[in-house]
């Protein structure tokens, strides 16, 4: 059910799930709460359907967990892989056999957002959009109550999955730490002739128009024939202590200009930037019944900046720990079990690339030869959140290796450090 605000009576309202937003992760929530027999509203600042700045990628974690929703998307179109190309090499890395589909696809947020609100409501829960949620009232660590406009929700638990900037999550305390790597990334569309190329494509040899290397890559998702487009792009990874000075817009042109004889691309078509922390790196993501999830939790891959099979991921294991327990310890902790070591690999391989003088030593050895052959697929597990053993004794070795020439960098900052722990 969707309800207007125009709608919405003065008295204050009673619900058991009340969920911040409705991208992936939220609708995914409230799904997963509807369907569990909880009276479940979800509440979005924005009005369906939306767009939203992302690569639109779907890897087979992200099936697996839309499938599990039974929810199918852009069922004309799969992808096998990634194939990466820069430095003179080019790796293919067909998706690893982890998850019982082995197959991706990608569908633009404008789509699958409103898709995922529509099976939302269909499972029972309320949407109420085009007014932000704010002004929580507190007693100790429990949310009481908050405002949509002039109406107040009391919730019983709260989820919170307002995205990257995560307003509502910053009035209950969450805290981003710039000094660990985050992303810039900047999207397009172009109309293309390979749409329907079954793999997802990544230039890791990224030149800005001086031909200098930047800490980052473009890639180049096909969407498929029914859309006839391809969805491009380009992120640079960033620290606070190394800043990665760039113009994301402006090198998403220069990019699309290099690729687009190859993919007989059109003009590109409504451009749009956003900024991402990633791999953990906030603080304050619970208290006593409220969670921060997906995106606002910053769980986003640190090295390609994949975020809505967290999103998916995280929405289930919130829901499922509704209960009498105090979440303020406990989520972070499940957030640790789940995604800890995997984000500490990604997020070492990802401050790896905001040196400097890494690339263009370790580039070309990366894509060509013997050592290609077994890094680059493992870089591409990486990206598609898709790691295995093998992966994790690598990425250890190269870490090391590279220690020798960039000296003593910080790995052990907290991943989501708690309320009762900062």
């Amino acid at each position: 059910m969707i309800v207007p605000m125009s709608e919405q009576i003065d008295s204050p309202r009673p619900v058991e799930v009340a969920i911040i937003g409705a991208g992936p992760a939220g609708s995914a929530a409230a799904i997963h709460a509807a369907r569990a027999g909880y009276e479940t509203v979800f509440i979005d600042s924005a009005t369906f359907p939306r767009d939203k700045t992302c690569g639109d990628g779907l890897t087979p974690r992200a099936m697996h967990q839309l499938d599990k929703l039974g929810i199918t998307v852009n069922a004309s179109y799969r992808n096998r892989g990634l194939k990466l190309h820069g430095y003179g090499g080019d790796v293919t890395a067909p998706w690893p056999q982890t998850y019982p589909s082995q197959v991706g696809t990608a569908l633009p947020r404008f789509r699958l957002d409103a898709q995922l609100v529509e099976a939302a409501t269909a499972a029972g829960a309320t949407l109420i959009s085009g007014t932000p949620a704010s002004a929580p009232v507190m007693e100790g660590n429990r949310v009481t109550s908050f405002r949509i406009g002039e109406q107040i929700i009391r919730p019983k638990w709260l989820i919170v999955a307002d995205g990257v900037r995560s307003t509502f999550g910053k009035q209950l305390g969450r805290t981003w730490h710039r000094d660990e790597v985050y992303g810039i990334a900047a999207r397009s569309y172009a109309a293309s002739p390979q749409a329907t190329e079954p793999w997802m494509h990544s230039h890791v040899e990224l030149k800005d128009e001086d031909d200098a290397v930047q800490p980052g890559y473009g890639w180049i998702f096909p969407l498929g024939a029914e859309l006839g487009q391809v969805n491009i792009g380009v992120g640079a990874l960033s620290t606070a202590q190394r800043p990665a000075k760039i113009n994301t817009k402006k090198l998403l042109e220069f990019y699309a200009a290099q690729q687009r004889a190859e993919w007989g691309l059109g003009d590109i078509e409504h451009v749009t930037s956003a900024l991402l922390p990633m791999g953990g790196a906030v603080s304050n993501v619970a208290g006593a019944n409220w969670m921060l999830i997906g995106d606002a939790a910053a769980c986003v891959n640190p090295l390609n900046g994949e975020g809505i099979d967290y999103g998916l991921e995280t929405a289930a294991l919130a829901v499922g720990m509704l209960g009498p327990k105090d979440f303020t310890l406990a989520w972070p902790a499940t957030l640790r079990e789940h995604y800890g070591e995997s984000f500490l690999l990604a997020r070492t391989a990802a401050r790896l690339l905001t040196y400097p003088q890494f690339l263009p030593v370790a580039g070309p050895l990366a894509l060509r030869g013997p050592v290609g052959r077994l890094l680059m697929p493992a870089a591409a597990r990486l990206m598609g959140n898709l790691i295995t053993e093998e992966d994790r004794d690598l990425i250890a070795r190269l870490w090391r290796m590279a220690g020798r020439s960039v000296g003593a960098v910080r790995r052990d900052t907290p991943l989501w450090a708690s309320t009762a722990a900062v």
